[in-house]
């Protein structure tokens, strides 16, 4: 059921004096909680148990008959010459209080006839037969209380069941209630605009340029139609995470003008079996009615996924992909949706199903890849400005200090400088505190109260200055700008590096990386003659960069130019590998040679040039923190291939290139 902005409308339905079932629950309640208690009390008879009935009354020949009532209860009823008699009557009267002229004066309860019958023999056996007592057997068909026994039970049920979906539906849950499984929960904005507009997305340009298309058409479709134009279906955003996909599509809600229906993906997946596609149906049910309009599904992986994919290791979901197919049907079925566009996001485009993607369905794809500089510097300029700065702030030197950066999180930079600079009670945010800002984010915060003996601390300068060293006289690495063996996040120690914006890379400039990232275990070898765990994670990245340059990229020559990189992801759910096993035997040996050749190049380099090692290690060790120019003095003026990245970024003072960027441990 569609939830629209309307608490005006609910606090005038709560204020008018309507009729409340609550104070007839608990009034029902109380009730029942008190049956036993008025049952009892309303029963003239006397409940006592077989003993009593026997020494009191059988025995004394004061029973007159008995009634067995529907095979359970037994009414006994005394003659009337001893509710009389002043010594039976004392006896009577003393343990079992008053007695009712009309019977039945006392009852009590069988197991079964045959047991009572048979205790009733023992007891008379000595009786003559003209004075043995009477009984009766009579079945029960009506009894007032009987019937209140079940009839109360269901007036409690109805009442509480009342009462809570009246409850649910006043709390505005309407889409949740017991009634209203197979209605759409979808929120719908109509009647007034969001905040956000084209304003204030940067960095989409050609993305906002395919949207806008759309907003124009909804706005005048005469200019479109007149030449035979129709409009897309479907349009899907595909991006990583951070990238702006629903903030455009906020901006589409707040830009078209026209009804603007929003819903996660997951909504639509319930327990209950055909929920989803009921939902599906009944929002674009919704969305003709209101045409034309824009549907927007957020997350759409979490009900597109290829059917029949992973089927074989958690079994088919039924339920999923009968919501699915009914997508399908209403997207592009036998009945149009003439007026109706779909936009949905996902950073899972690979795991879609190829129907849902097809045109006619989805006829736009629109990809949304991480910003470069100058998005970068225009995704700064949105976000800052709502903050209080000082005036020195350069918005592209901060752009070019975050390659790499989403725009989420240099929206949670910008955050983070402010937060920062609060709790400094500063005025303004200055330019070091969005260098702190980026710092934090990208690996922690500086932990100098790490407790570091000394042998750590020296086994931690060379480990680093090893990385500096190497990163340093290789030509093809990304230029060093900082290292430091102050503990930040989950790293003792840290190298820096500005990595360029590259589209492809050549295998030498993947080989030096590989030497990079091994040097800092080089130099504990050269250095100590062991290694150390504190090499866990340039192993990690080292093997990994080792198989994607085997495996991927085809950099070897015993493999050949093949790739088994599969961008379907269709790899991912099989239970076999894309090669043979005697293929992964030499894909290990390839990448165990190509890590070992470059473990033994790192050595080489460092072994020749191990008094400049030993300087780097003891700056850090006094200083803690060296720099490009303190590299510079020591090691000399870099030299690299492209001689654009020093004068792109040789006029970055020590402060600007401090805490940022990308690192090896």
């Amino acid at each position: 059921m569609l939830k629209k902005n309307n608490k005006k409308l609910q606090s005038e339905n709560n204020s008018t004096g309507k009729f409340s079932y609550s104070w007839l629950v608990y009034l029902l309640l109380i009730l029942f909680l008190l049956f036993p208690s008025i049952l009892k009390y309303n029963s003239n008879a006397k409940e006592i148990s077989w003993h009593q009935f026997n020494q009191d009354m059988l025995k004394k020949n004061a029973v007159q008959k008995l009634i067995v009532i529907n095979n359970e209860k037994v009414n006994v009823y005394i003659k009337s010459q001893h509710i009389d008699d002043p010594y039976q009557k004392n006896i009577l009267r003393q343990r079992y209080g008053k007695l009712s002229e009309n019977g039945p004066q006392y009852w009590f309860s069988i197991g079964s006839v045959e047991i009572f019958q048979n205790l009733l023999n023992d007891a008379q056996k000595n009786t003559p037969e003209e004075n043995r007592v009477d009984v009766r057997y009579e079945k029960s068909s009506f009894s007032f209380w009987g019937l209140l026994g079940w009839i109360l039970p269901l007036i409690l049920l109805v009442g509480f069941w009342n009462f809570f979906i009246r409850r649910t539906s006043m709390a505005g849950n309407s889409g949740n209630a017991i009634f209203n499984f197979g209605k759409s929960n979808a929120t719908i904005i109509e009647n007034e605009k969001t905040n956000t507009t084209f304003e204030d997305v940067a960095g989409l340009e050609e993305a906002e340029a395919e949207v806008k298309e759309i907003v124009d058409f909804l706005k005048k479709p005469d200019q479109y139609t007149r030449i035979g134009a129709k409009i897309p279906k479907g349009v899907i955003l595909v991006g990583p995470p951070g990238t702006g996909k629903t903030l455009l599509a906020k901006a589409v809600a707040g830009e078209a003008g026209v009804p603007f229906f929003t819903i996660s993906g997951s909504a639509f997946v319930e327990m209950f079996v055909g929920v989803g596609a009921s939902r599906v149906r009944d929002l674009f049910k919704s969305a003709k009615e209101r045409a034309p309009c824009i549907v927007f599904i957020d997350e759409i992986d979490a009900i597109g996924r290829s059917r029949g994919r992973g089927a074989f290791m958690n079994s088919s979901n039924d339920e999923r992909e009968s919501t699915l197919n009914q997508l399908l049907t209403e997207m592009d079925g036998f009945e149009t949706n003439s007026g109706v566009i779909v936009l949905a996001a996902t950073n899972r485009a690979d795991m879609l199903d190829p129907a849902l993607l097809r045109p006619g369905r989805f006829d736009r794809h629109i990809y949304l890849e991480l910003p470069n500089l100058n998005e970068r510097e225009a995704i700064f300029k949105v976000h800052i400005k709502n903050l209080v700065m000082e005036d020195n702030i350069d918005i592209k030197s901060l752009a070019s200090q975050t390659p790499g950066f989403s725009g989420a999180d240099i929206a949670n930079v910008c955050n983070e400088a402010a937060l920062i600079s609060a709790r400094n009670k500063k005025d303004k945010i200055g330019k070091l505190e969005f260098i702190d800002a980026i710092e934090r984010i990208v690996s922690g915060l500086e932990k100098k109260s790490r407790i570091i003996s000394k042998k750590e601390k020296t086994i931690i300068a060379y480990h680093e200055a090893g990385h500096a060293v190497a990163s340093w006289l290789l030509k093809r690495v990304d230029p060093l700008l900082k290292v430091s063996v102050i503990p930040r996040g989950k790293s003792l120690g840290a190298a820096w590096y500005l990595p360029e914006e590259k589209n492809i890379q050549g295998e030498k400039t993947f080989s030096e990386q590989l030497c990079a990232a091994l040097a800092g275990r080089v130099a504990e070898d050269i250095i100590f003659e062991e290694v150390s765990s504190g090499s866990l994670d340039d192993l990690e990245k080292a093997t990994k960069e080792a198989y994607t340059m085997i495996v991927y990229y085809g950099f070897s020559k015993k493999i050949g130019n093949v790739s088994y990189y599969d961008s379907t992801c269709q790899t991912e759910t099989a239970l076999q590998k894309p090669f043979s096993e005697e293929t992964g035997k030499l894909i290990d040996e390839e990448v165990r040679n190509l890590i070992n050749d470059s473990y033994k190049r790192t050595k080489d380099l460092l072994i020749e040039n191990k008094q400049k090692l030993d300087e780097v290690a003891t700056e850090l060790l006094k200083k803690e923190t060296l720099y490009k120019e303190d590299l510079e003095r020591i090691l000399g003026k870099r030299v690299v291939e492209d001689k654009n990245i020093i004068l792109n970024h040789g006029a970055l003072s020590n402060v600007e290139i401090n805490h940022f960027a990308m690192n090896y441990l």
